[in-house]
């Protein structure tokens, strides 16, 4: 039941493309449905909801698959630029054959899935789903060879971005030295109630898409640890505290709202049960396919859309890591439990990873830089991302807006201090313009000026964080 809503949307695709009960010629209209990327996105996202993938790994699953789809689909539409060039280390695309009858958007959307089946946990479901597809379209009449050919495009451009994906550190992130918890004031210690490990400590190894390494944008250090009433720590700590024993029922519907945790456990007597989320990227992927419906976008845009945002999500991240575990900072549910009433719980559960700056808005902030230069300051547009969790709709005045209410519903949540949030949503400012600034897909529409206001780092890979020195 949770998942009703997306999936009736697929239902209702695939029964539009099995809909004639004759073979039609007009086929290239069903091809270029752009449903059937919204679907494809979709899959991706229930596949990775169903193996419990981290937010970072879930973006870089995106914005792999998204950039394949962007460039099998861009050689039948004038204008669009390819991001060989533009993305960090990628080399020419492969292109099609010149003179020979292709469905570029079964090739853009093949690529895609073909992207994601080699980097979710659950391939299965992205292979049940392509199969689904592929039945469906020969019961509408596209020519048998039209089709393998196109699907065989899409493929070989899956094959050349998997290759890539390959020279991006994944393994050298996976190898290296696991977080060692150190027992200190003030640094990360496992939360409750699941007390797991720290997620991907190594993430900021891994090769941006646009940034120039994890340590281009650089947010100002947090507030020191000091537990000292009416130091500027203790006030923070404080905040939250008093935020989480004072909510409101909206604050308690954006905190549930924005929480896409896909950590969530559920202690059981001896035994633990968990709930299965989308993640925060996720989230934004949705937000992404709901201003694509809205406008009518073709299929084209689209995928020009997922692949900007999910570039900005990636990178976010990357960035993002950087940062929390260099500064390790420890989070509010430990410090308010020790230090000040041991029988305070935050409303949400506390992520497994450390505090400072707080994702969320980073990802968030980011991901809205980028929507907004495509769609403009002022899209209003309903959110029911969250609506197959059982989470009512929120309506937005505009991208921004929506990503600051993301922001502060950590706040609310009791997982994160003030300064996370705001130093956050700068951290996200920058990184989403440097995207805008620095990805030139189709003509420029909407422009805007700066890189953000967050420091920048040196040139060249990190320096190793902290934590793992």
């Amino acid at each position: 039941m949770r998942t009703l809503i997306p999936r009736l949307r697929v239902a209702i695709l695939l029964a539009l493309v099995a809909g004639c009960s004759q073979p039609s010629r007009d086929y290239t209209g069903v091809a270029s449905d752009p449903e059937l990327l919204h679907a494809a996105v979709w899959a991706v996202t229930e596949a990775m909801m169903q193996s419990v993938t981290s937010p970072p790994v879930a973006a870089r699953t995106y914005a792999y698959s998204s950039v394949a789809a962007y460039e099998a689909l861009r050689h039948g539409h004038e204008g669009y630029r390819s991001l060989a060039g533009q993305l960090n280390e990628l080399q020419p695309v492969p292109e099609p054959e010149p003179g020979v009858e292709y469905l570029l958007p079964l090739a853009g959307v093949n690529a895609f899935l073909t992207v994601a089946e080699a980097l979710v946990f659950a391939p299965e479901k992205v292979a049940a789903h392509r199969d689904t597809l592929i039945r469906r379209l020969r019961e509408n009449g596209i020519p048998k060879r039209v089709l393998e050919r196109s699907f065989e495009y899409g493929a070989a451009v899956a094959r050349h971005v998997l290759d890539w994906a390959a020279t991006d550190n994944i393994k050298l992130a996976r190898a290296a030295p696991r977080l060692q918890i150190r027992h200190e004031p003030g640094l990360w210690v496992p939360t409750p109630p699941g007390y797991m490990d720290a997620v991907e400590p190594n993430w900021w190894m891994l090769r941006p898409f646009v940034l120039d390494s994890a340590a281009e944008v650089v947010p100002p250090p947090p507030v020191p640890y000091d537990m000292r009433k009416g130091s500027p720590f203790y006030r923070l700590v404080m905040e939250v505290y008093e935020t989480g024993k004072n909510l409101t029922p909206e604050q308690r519907w954006i905190a549930g709202f924005w929480d896409c945790n896909p950590f969530t456990v559920y202690p059981e007597g001896h035994f633990m049960s968990s709930a299965k989320k989308i993640t925060p990227g996720g989230h934004w992927m949705g937000i992404t396919a709901i201003a694509m419906r809205q406008t009518g976008a073709d299929m084209m845009r689209s995928a020009e859309a997922y692949a900007r945002v999910a570039i900005a999500l990636s990178d976010a991240f990357v960035s993002n890591w950087r940062e929390k575990y260099r500064s390790v900072r420890v989070r509010p549910v430990t410090v308010i439990q020790e230090r000040i009433d041991p029988t305070w719980e935050p409303l949400l559960q506390t992520p497994p990873f450390p505090e400072y700056t707080s994702g969320h808005s980073v990802i968030s902030t980011a991901a809205a830089e980028v929507l907004t230069d495509l769609l403009g300051e002022e899209f209003a547009f309903t959110d029911d991302t969250e609506l197959p969790f059982g989470i009512a709709p929120r309506s937005f005045r505009s991208f921004r807006e929506a990503a600051a209410e993301a922001a502060i519903s950590r706040l609310y949540g009791g997982i994160h201090y003030r300064d996370a949030i705001e130093d956050g949503v700068v951290q996200g400012r920058a990184i989403g313009r440097a995207v805008v600034a620095r990805v030139h897909t189709s003509p420029p529409r909407i422009t805007h000026a700066g890189s953000g206001d967050a420091q920048a780092g040196g040139p060249g890979g990190a320096e190793p964080p902290a934590a793992n020195l």
